[in-house]
């Protein structure tokens, strides 16, 4: 764990899980650089640490965490981390997310499986459970909570079935501490990010394979619309929420997918 040195910020936290690479570097980046100061969270320390050192001068600190959003003892000790440094917790980003090898699910293992569902659901659970736990707690009271859902919250692509079971359970989950935040001050919304350009979507510009079997390649959006998409989200007052919202590359399919 590390502390970078104190900087001028809106006094607001953040905490962004998967912030070592894609999305949730970019979100994490945008988010110290509008002055919040953001934990960052993930297994690997040494990724962490570089999108620490990306950080804009003047924006917020940045702690590095490194995580296993799956493992109870890992989030905990997350959090405690978080209590240590900040005091509070103001945004919780729900990132993290894993996948299987695109084979037929007949052919998956059960680790394979398993392994999926550890940090999609439930690392997202056991990260919202910390953070409802937190703001319900910290004065003033509440807070906001942002799941990554994924266009595969509403669609899959062939031989996805952990993935898009997983990005499914988030929708429900999402509704659920909507509904049990309320009381709390919290509020909680989901973002659906199609074809974000990240080192993941790359075998996107070679083409991959469709609902039809055809292989086609598919359009990217700037990484930048999304970490916009989150700013948006996170500065709404907790009197309001955006409770769904889907940012996606415009001719990518998926409405009508399949």
């Amino acid at each position: 764990m590390s502390l970078s040195s104190p900087s001028p910020s809106s006094g607001k936290i953040a905490l962004v899980t998967g912030a070592g690479s894609g999305i949730g570097r970019a979100c994490a980046l945008a988010l110290q650089a509008a002055g919040y100061s953001v934990a960052l969270a993930g297994r690997r320390e040494a990724p962490l640490l570089e999108t620490a050192a990306l950080a804009a001068p003047g924006g917020g600190r940045m702690l590095v965490v490194p995580t296993d959003v799956g493992q109870p003892e890992s989030v905990q000790a997350l959090f405690a981390a978080i209590r240590s440094a900040f005091g509070r917790l103001d945004l919780l980003f729900n990132n993290a997310g894993a996948n299987a090898p695109g084979i037929p699910m007949e052919e998956l293992s059960f680790e394979q499986w398993n392994a999926v569902v550890a940090v999609n659901l439930t690392g997202v659970f056991l990260c919202a459970q910390q953070a409802m736990r937190l703001m319900k707690e910290q004065d003033p009271r509440g807070g906001r909570i942002i799941n990554n859902g994924s266009i595969s919250a509403h669609a899959p692509r062939p031989d996805s079935a952990p993935y898009t079971a997983t990005k499914h359970a988030i929708t429900g989950l999402t509704k659920c501490i909507s509904l049990d935040g309320r009381k709390y001050n919290i509020a909680c919304g989901q973002i659906d990010i199609g074809n974000a350009a990240t080192d993941m979507t790359q075998r996107m510009t070679a083409g991959v394979r469709q609902a039809n079997g055809s292989v086609m390649v598919e359009p990217r959006m700037d990484l930048r619309h999304v970490s916009d998409a989150i700013l948006y989200m996170a500065g709404l007052p907790l009197e309001a929420n955006v409770q769904f919202l889907t940012v996606m590359a415009t001719t990518m399919p998926f409405v009508g997918r399949g």
